[in-house]
């Protein structure tokens, strides 16, 4: 099958463009099929489905998570990649491959030795390159670690008919046992994968693993169920827990050393009726505190925020629901106040990241050391900048209001979902509203988005439902900021396929987008005269505020993020 000829034949590529191919080919740059993908010559469904039609070999759909690793030991890793032909699943005397290369006749030898050995038959399908790059995945390296500390621990467990069961559970948690080989790689995978989170949730038939990626979760282990108890009873015990009380939740923290790397955990165990849930926080401290540009606020945004750090007295309130990036800012803005003529004490529930120079607390309400309580002690230790993890209550609002209005520069945050909700909300709790003007500088609401990957991102036509809602966004935008956009006849934005640096996801990190209300005379009147967050909200426009969407969009026409992105994460706001 000449792929080149059929491209040209077709008038899908010029002759020249097709010798162009061959001569990258011959020069190793690539496949074929690689060098067509790379050029944005044909999509990928549209290539894979034109060779299947060519070969008269089916393409198949695969999931790749749904390939078990006993499938894949059917095939080897290094056999699988070099032939780009994996396993798919097994069917009676003998199993489906996938192949990207069904035509190459060394492949197809290959298979057949494969399969002679063992004495197998298989089926052929068509699959894409992404699909067995996603597939070979599956090979990974924690797998076949865990794998060997499973064998180990079957032995182990085939001895507990005869073994006392404070001995056994004493060598279970032993350094040398295998349930510290399987924690290890657990914490490994989440660290190398750049996850937040780590969950290991008790099933009905397995221990299911998963890990939270650029704010997603997906499934990436499944364990034997029985060796449930060891897992959780080894994480207790790195973090200091107690290993015998599995009916209420506990709190704690460890440091591991990974990569040459210290990286914090924090750990929460939630008793289910299945069994405990262990949620383990990846705290990495060389990606936890950014500057104000590397968490997304830029231009306008960024000067409203540099003034209100610029003063000496206020409060400046973060909004936004749980998991909205508002921690990480509030560190970024700690980052720059931290010099060493003033003294910031911080009241956190809990310490994320330690930062030096930083008086930081934590409270602790099982001994009734709450926010309120906490906050009363610090206006008593000379602070000049006082940052309180978060608003909950009205004794802990007013102590806030009390700090800013008396010289304290005051940072913490409060759950509503966006900046124009912070006043009522005050109002709410019991603020008095002559109060609010003299004593918050600024209010900001925040989401976090994907980022597209920089590696694989690339420049696409907008169709036309993207470009009525990017036109449509910025016609609501402040005129100032309208001036700026030059939008040409053939809007382009970027979207990403995958690659192997993301994961084969399409996107890498998240980013911030805000919206900032700052504190005016107009705003201070109708605060005091009627607070309706629609007047609050009109006023802001005044401001020439950019609002969540309309900063995403912004980022969008930059080649940061996508507009799926910005409409999953501000359609509640």
């Amino acid at each position: 099958m000449d792929l080149i000829k059929i491209l040209i034949e077709k008038n899908i590529i010029k002759k020249e463009k097709g010798s162009d191919i061959e001569n990258q080919v011959k020069e190793k740059k690539g496949t074929t099929e690689e060098i067509i993908l790379k050029e944005n010559i044909l999509s990928e469904k549209a290539l894979f489905t034109l060779k299947s039609e060519l070969l008269k070999i089916p393409l198949q759909e695969v999931d790749a998570s749904k390939i078990s690793p006993k499938v894949l030991e059917l095939i080897p890793r290094e056999s699988a990649q070099y032939y780009s032909m994996v396993p798919l699943k097994k069917i009676k005397g003998g199993f489906e491959v996938g192949m990207v290369y069904p035509e190459n006749n060394q492949t197809q030898e290959a298979l057949k030795f494969l399969t002679r050995q063992n004495k197998l038959s298989y089926k052929y399908f068509l699959i894409t390159l992404s699909d067995f790059k996603k597939c070979l995945e599956g090979y990974g390296a924690p797998q076949r670690e865990m794998k060997k500390a499973l064998e180990i621990l079957e032995t182990q467990i085939k001895e507990e008919e005869t073994t006392p069961k404070e001995n056994l559970k004493f060598r279970i948690l032993t350094e040398e046992a295998p349930i510290i080989k399987m924690v290890s790689v657990i914490l490994k995978q989440a660290v190398e994968g750049k996850a937040s989170d780590i969950h290991i949730e008790p099933m009905r038939d397995n221990l299911r693993v998963r890990y939270r990626l650029d704010g997603i979760l997906y499934s990436t282990l499944f364990l034997p169920l029985k060796i449930h108890p060891s897992i959780v009873a080894r994480i207790k015990i790195l973090s200091g827990l107690k290993i015998d009380e599995t009916r209420i939740p506990q709190d704690g923290r460890f440091s591991a050393e990974i990569r040459e790397e210290n990286i914090d955990f924090r750990v929460s165990t939630f008793p289910t009726t299945l069994g405990e849930k262990v949620v383990l926080r990846v705290l990495d401290p060389n990606k936890g505190i950014k500057s104000l540009q590397g968490i997304g606020l830029e231009k306008e945004n960024l000067i409203k925020i540099e003034n209100a750090l610029g003063k000496t007295f206020g409060m400046i309130l973060l909004t936004g629901p749980t998991g909205s990036g508002k921690t990480t800012t509030l560190y970024s803005l700690l980052k720059i106040l931290n010099k060493e003529k003033v003294n910031i004490v911080t009241l956190e529930d809990p310490v994320e990241y330690f930062m030096a120079g930083i008086n930081q607390s934590q409270v602790r309400p099982e001994i009734n050391y709450t926010f309120a309580k906490g906050l009363r002690q610090i206006l008593r230790q000379d602070p000049d900048i006082i940052m309180v993890g978060e608003i909950r209550d009205e004794e802990t609002a007013e102590l806030a209001v009390h700090a800013a209005l008396t010289g304290h520069l005051v940072l913490s945050t409060l759950h509503t979902n966006n900046a124009s909700d912070a006043i009522p909300r005050l109002i709410d709790m019991g603020i008095k509203q002559f109060l609010i003007p003299p004593s918050l500088a600024l209010t900001m609401s925040q989401r976090l988005v994907r980022k597209l990957c920089p590696f694989c991102k690339k420049r696409v036509k907008a169709s036309a439902d993207d470009k009525k809602f990017i036109l449509d966004i910025i016609k609501k935008m402040p005129i100032s900021i309208q001036k700026k956009i030059k939008i040409p006849k053939s809007l382009y934005i970027f979207e990403s396929k995958g690659c192997e640096k993301c994961n084969n996801k399409g996107y890498s990190d998240r980013i911030g987008i805000f919206e900032i209300i700052e504190m005016t005379d107009n705003l201070s009147n109708i605060i005091l005269k009627n607070p309706d967050k629609i007047k609050i909200l009109e006023e802001a426009r005044n401001q020439e505020m950019i609002s969540m969407e309309e900063d995403g969009v912004l980022k969008v026409l930059k080649g940061i993020t996508t507009i799926k992105e910005v409409m999953r994460v501000t359609e509640e706001s």
